[in-house]
Parts: C-alpha cells; structure tokens; sequence
C-alpha cells in the first residue's frame, strides 16, 4: 500500500500568478483537497482548470475531520490543506490536524508559496534578523490593547494581521501604547490591484487613511519598529557578550562559539561572529 501524505498547499494571497508549478501539481494529483472554504478554492481551481474533489476544514469542524483524515492516510491517500489564500496554518485553520497527524507518525510535506507575513516583511524596510508575528489582535478594545502593553518593551519587529473595519482602531491602540517615535508600515491588499504600502508614525498613517475612506479597504499587515534598546544597554549588551565569547573561544571554535553565545545573550548570531573573530585575531 502506498504511504499516506498530507500536503500543506500555499495558495496565492492575490495575484494568481503567485501560485507555484508543484502546487498546481499536486492539487491536481492528490486523491482529495481539503479547504477552507470550498468555494473560494472552486474558484482558483476553475481558473487552473483543475478537477479535484473538495471537502471543507476550517475552525468549526477542524477537529471532527481529524481522525477521518488519518485514516485516509493509513489507507494510502494522498491529500491536500489549503486555507482561503496563503500558507495553512498562518493564522488560517490547519494546526491541530497537522500537530495531531504528526504525533501519528503520519507524512506531512509543505508546498511553499505565498504568504503575506513573509511578502510584508520583504517590502517593509524594518530589520527582518529577528521579528515576531503575532497575526491578528483580539477584536475588543480592552484585550487589544492589554497585548499591545505587553509587546510595548519587545526589541523584534512586529508584525500584525489587521481587517478593514478594525484597522483604524488598531492604529489608534498603537498610537497610544507605543508612542509615536516607531516607524510603522501599513501594508495593504498586497499582490492585488490596489496593493499600497504606508510608511511613518502610526498617528500620521492613521490620519493619511482617514483623509480617504479607499485606504482603509482590503487587508492588512502592519509592521512595526521593535523597541529601540538605549546606548547603555547596547553597551552591557556588548561587554556581556565579549564575556561569554571570551570563555566560549578557550575551548569552541569560533562559529560553535558565536552559536551558543546568541542563545545566551539574546543577539544576532552574525554580530556575534563577527566580533568573536575580532576577538581571535586580536589574540594572534
């Protein structure tokens, strides 16, 4: 019997151009496709020409599906995950089937593609070496905004999924949590027609989008200046790690050395390396 797959299928976020040759592929080939909404991906499928047989898994039926799926996989199936658009799983249904088939010991393979966490980063011109997505916030004022206090001293970029009608709030919350000495860029409707990218404080964003009811339309992803660390605190932060890098280089090489100092410290790994090898070859 053939071995049973669970592919994670990518989908195009807008553009449908983004979608990739093995994706098409393997929607094409699998015996069944899961989807999120089975009429959104009726459509893509109609588009590529593709005949496959839908079935639904989203938030209200995602754990009644699992143990279906996994004998579907023990029989030798092959099946396809896909969300409405993007990569499963980021922020889309598709966790608990994918954690509970790998705790099966079931295959699971991922079809990268398109994904706006990713997309947004690429064009958003804020530091991409460390950053934390933290998708979308919760709807009600009060808990929006207690998870924004909560992320008010973190130094990562972060990155935030926002709907149209909830934005403006967002933005406002953000305003006033974090200030406005960050620099925040508000992507919008990336990959489609109106694909347009905000840059400055998020007071003046939000007054720009306010000035005009069509820039509050669409989909979301905002991101934001991580908290910026003080002079003094960048210097303890060296010393710290000159320490660790001292005692690391007595007995590690110098890439082992920097590996370990950057889980230690909390830096970047390539700053790390490069001052361990300043460190060595000022001991020549």
């Amino acid at each position: 019997m053939p071995e049973g797959i669970l592919y994670c299928v990518a989908t195009p976020i807008g553009n449908l151009e983004d979608i990739t040759a093995r994706a098409l592929r393997i929607l094409s080939e699998v015996d069944k496709v899961y989807a999120e909404d089975t009429r959104v991906t009726r459509r893509l499928f109609a588009h590529f020409g593709i005949q496959n047989q839908l079935e639904s898994l989203h938030d209200h039926n995602e754990a009644s599906r699992v143990e279906n799926i996994r004998q579907e996989l023990e029989q030798g199936m092959r099946v396809a995950l896909v969300s409405d658009a993007g990569t499963p799983l980021i922020s889309d249904p598709g966790y608990k089937l994918v954690h509970a088939l790998g705790n099966a010991g079931c295959k699971v393979v991922p079809i990268p593609g398109a994904s706006a966490l990713v997309a947004a980063l690429s064009a958003a011109g804020l530091p991409t070496d460390r950053f934390a997505f933290e998708g979308f916030l919760p709807a009600k004022p009060a808990s929006r905004r207690k998870v924004l206090e909560g992320l008010e001293k973190e130094a990562r970029t972060l990155v935030f999924y926002e709907s149209s009608h909830r934005v403006a709030d967002f933005l406002l919350d953000l305003s006033v949590v974090f200030g406005n000495s960050r620099q925040v860029v508000v992507l919008r409707e990336l990959t489609k027609l109106y694909e347009s990218i905000y840059r400055g404080t998020a007071d003046s964003i939000l007054q720009f989008m306010q000035a005009d009811s069509d820039r509050s339309r669409g989909e979301f992803v905002v991101v934001v200046e991580g908290k910026p660390v003080s002079s003094d605190a960048n210097g303890q932060e060296a010393l710290a790690a000159d320490k660790v890098l001292d005692i690391l280089l007595e007995d590690l090489p110098v890439k082992q050395a920097a590996a370990i100092a950057a889980r230690l410290t909390g830096l970047p790994k390539n700053q790390l390396y490069r001052q361990a090898l300043e460190r060595q070859e000022g001991d020549v």
